[in-house]
């Protein structure tokens, strides 16, 4: 941060008052209102508000809102004309970019994105929430014609679906679904018209990323056939796409798929293919994941040879490039521990399964992956209880059934009630009942 940072800053959080209308009084009684809203009614008077607001204009020496005020600042601008707008060119997205600019950190303005996306979608008045009011414009327009379309259509839906899959884990599947079918149904009525050649990429890379998205969300909400169906439209749209595109949905597709339908057998026939269409793209986090899918199934189905062969060709590839490359799918050493420790774990190897699931919950530590460290750590619970030490296993599932709280998800849930399971020849023990109390309360 410098001084030329924060004169921008400054700048900005002008621009945003008095496009609204407000002088420095207005914004003030505009914030004391929201406090009182919250139950946190502010100490200072409108006048001393006012001061503050002041100070963070300055067009000498500009001071950075507390994180009080921030939080304050964030409902003012989340909303426009009565509804939430939180996608890109809305006021709240330039309230953001003006407190980077004052040097607030990055984990701060994810917490206070989250915190607001939480409380001001609720409902139905949330559904576009994520598209910002120009895109909302932009949407109308492009389908009303193709004259009314361009390339920044696609960056804005682009960022609707990196706003949403960022909060997997952090917002109920529920709202996550809500806040992404308008990008659904943009991008269904779309491919259904006629665009100009040259947007066809571009309409297709969008399309494949939020069906494949909707499927996983609405396998979260247990709705199985929509599920099949969107992912079957994601295969669709990655016509004429590099072959890695195809990859990726057909390995969230066998995830899905794995949990959803008995035996391995119609899940293999998706990695397979997945294997096939990353094998012929300049991909390597896909090819690592796809071979790593590969083991864990072989493991599952007891083929101890096939499974190690896999994971051989998932380190070569995550040793071969960056963690995500042009697909952008999230694939690390970390990631890959935790599959080294499925495949220990379902080979009769639980001790050292413990250790690998151990480094591999240590290593998510990115916000996106607590969903999946929710996953890991309770696979750790079972290889613990495997190893003959139940209370340190029902120990660690203490936890992750408190962080199930808060991520949700049917794996999680599924790998929790399998740990449970292990426990049966402990089922008169206090500890196992502490747990069982532990569940019952949270359900």
């Amino acid at each position: 941060m410098n001084a030329r940072d924060t004169a921008v800053a400054a700048r900005t959080l002008k621009r945003l008052r008095t496009s609204r209308g407000w002088s420095l009084a207005g914004l003030a009684r505009a914030l004391d209102g929201i406090a009182s809203g919250l139950g946190v009614p502010l100490a200072a008077s409108t006048a001393g508000v006012q001061r503050s607001v002041a100070r963070w204009e300055s067009a000498t020496s500009p001071v950075r809102p507390s994180h009080h005020y921030q939080l304050l600042l964030a409902h003012v601008y989340a909303r426009q004309g009565g509804a939430p707008h939180l996608g890109p060119g809305s006021d709240f997205a330039e309230l953001l970019a003006a407190l980077a600019h004052y040097g607030e950190s990055e984990h701060q303005l994810n917490e206070l994105r989250l915190l607001i996306t939480r409380t001001v979608t609720v409902g139905n008045g949330g559904l576009l929430a994520l598209l910002g009011p120009r895109s909302q414009a932009r949407i109308a327009e492009a389908l009303g014609g193709p004259a009314g379309i361009d390339a920044s259509l696609f960056d804005d839906l682009n960022s609707a679906v990196d706003h949403a899959n960022r909060h997997v884990g952090a917002l109920p599947f529920v709202r996550l679904q809500l806040l992404l079918s308008p990008v659904v149904e943009t991008c269904r009525r779309l491919l259904a018209g006629d665009l100009p050649p040259p947007l066809l990429p571009a309409l297709r890379t969008v399309a494949a990323r939020t069906f494949t998205l909707a499927g996983r969300i609405a396998f979260e909400t247990h709705d199985d056939a929509t599920s099949h169906v969107l992912y079957a439209a994601a295969i669709e749209a990655t016509e004429h796409l590099p072959t890695w595109h195809r990859a990726v949905v057909r390995m969230s597709h066998a995830l899905v798929t794995l949990y959803s339908t008995p035996g391995t057998d119609a899940t293999r026939v998706l990695v397979d293919a997945a294997i096939r269409d990353a094998r012929t793209g300049d991909a390597p986090a896909v090819r690592g994941r796809a071979h790593a899918l590969h083991s864990e199934i072989a493991a599952r189905s007891g083929d101890r040879r096939v499974a190690l062969t896999a994971l051989s060709l998932a380190r070569h590839d995550v040793g071969g490039g960056p963690e995500c490359g042009p697909s952008g799918l999230p694939f690390s050493p970390g990631h890959l521990r935790g599959f080294e420790g499925l495949c220990a774990l379902h080979t009769g190897d639980a001790e050292t399964a413990e250790s690998l699931f151990a480094g591999a919950a240590a290593a998510l530590t990115h916000p996106r992956d607590r969903l999946q460290r929710t996953i890991v750590t309770t696979d750790q619970a079972l290889a613990r209880i495997q190893c003959g030490d139940p209370v340190a296993g029902t120990a660690l599932l203490h936890t992750c059934a408190d962080e199930l709280t808060t991520t949700g998800g049917r794996v999680p849930a599924l790998r929790l009630r399998s740990a449970r399971h292990a426990l049966r020849p402990w089922h008169g023990e206090h500890f196992v009942a502490e747990l069982d109390d532990h569940l019952l309360t949270l359900r």
